[in-house]
């Protein structure tokens, strides 16, 4: 399977929504459209417009507010990348500078709050109470989840279930309220509407599992950022914990160091640690159960083109490389 054939199905759409984000860009402050611009353009897979458009139309959606509600999510993510590069001072992201690197914390986070607040403005037009309810609920968790993150930064004994917790605010929340809206846009029965809620979220928590798993595996020209970020970031991912149940007394404590620390120092010695330990197998196969848990969601679903797209979507959370 292509990444590519993923979008066949909802190709049109997928373009409206680029026409519709460059639309909803306008400001009569050029360097907001300049930010908001380089950000948008820096190579993105744009997952989750495309679940908003998978599961709309999957519920047998015919109008096209589900653009609009496509790039509204788009928006809210793109916001949720500047403000989270300000806040991790990251200098890289998708093999590019990123916007704070190029244009400086102020005005990254001064357009994130440009990009939320256009992005409710959008929301409002399309004049759903149950759409809106569900993407303001989601942004708020997905600050709490952000700030939780940054509560447990340096922290070495934050637990699997502390990870899973932050990872589902941060991240699977916004995968969660994509495939959530589009159908109760689409005015999907509760089962339905309820099973692609659930299908976003196992979704989401793959997608950052193998995230996490791709820091300590793979390389800066493939992933589009510096190996070892999180450990830099005294992020406690996944591999890292349960790398420190596994390892010796030792290894444990050059871990905890490093975490505490945030200091990519011993990442060759902490790779081969994670390695060792079984680490990696361990998270992957917990994104395969996450996978397999959105899989099953689907069942509810109708067969058709958008389905199976959704089913593909799966594979890729898992073979990604990027």
């Amino acid at each position: 399977m292509q990444a590519t054939d993923l979008y066949y199905s909802v190709k049109d759409d997928f373009k409206a929504v680029d026409a519709a984000i460059i639309e909803h860009l306008s400001s009569q402050v050029p360097l907001v459209e300049k930010i908001g611009q380089y950000i948008i353009d820096s190579g993105g897979k744009r997952l989750r417009p495309l679940l908003v458009l998978l599961a709309a139309r999957a519920c047998g959606y015919q109008k096209n507010q589900h653009i609009t509600l496509a790039a509204v999510v788009e928006f809210i993510h793109t916001a949720t990348l500047l403000h989270d590069d300000v806040v991790d001072t990251s200098d890289l992201r998708r093999g590019k500078p990123t916007a704070n690197n190029k244009w400086g914390n102020s005005s990254s986070v001064l357009v994130g709050d440009f990009l939320y607040s256009r992005a409710f403005q959008m929301l409002v037009s399309i004049g759903q109470v149950d759409v809106m309810d569900t993407l303001s609920n989601a942004t708020n968790v997905i600050a709490e989840g952000e700030v939780l993150q940054l509560l447990n930064a340096k922290n070495p004994d934050v637990s699997e279930a502390d990870y899973l917790h932050v990872i589902l605010g941060k991240t699977a929340m916004l995968f969660e309220a994509a495939s959530h809206t589009g159908a109760q846009l689409a005015k999907a029965n509760f089962e339905q509407a309820d099973a692609l809620r659930r299908f976003g979220r196992h979704l989401g928590i793959a997608f950052q599992l193998i995230d996490d798993l791709m820091d300590y595996t793979g390389d800066q020209i493939t992933m589009g950022k510096n190996v070892g970020d999180d450990l830099s970031e005294g992020k406690p991912t996944l591999p890292l914990i349960h790398a420190m149940t596994h390892a010796t007394a030792e290894e444990r404590q050059l871990i905890r160091r490093a975490i505490r620390q945030a200091s990519c120092e011993h990442i060759d010695e902490i790779q081969a640690i994670i390695s060792r330990c079984g680490s990696l197998d361990y998270t992957r196969a917990r994104a395969a159960q996450e996978t397999q848990d959105a899989l099953a969601c689907l069942n509810l679903l109708n067969d058709s083109p958008y389905k199976t797209s959704l089913a593909d979507l799966c594979t890729l959370a898992l073979a990604r490389q990027n």
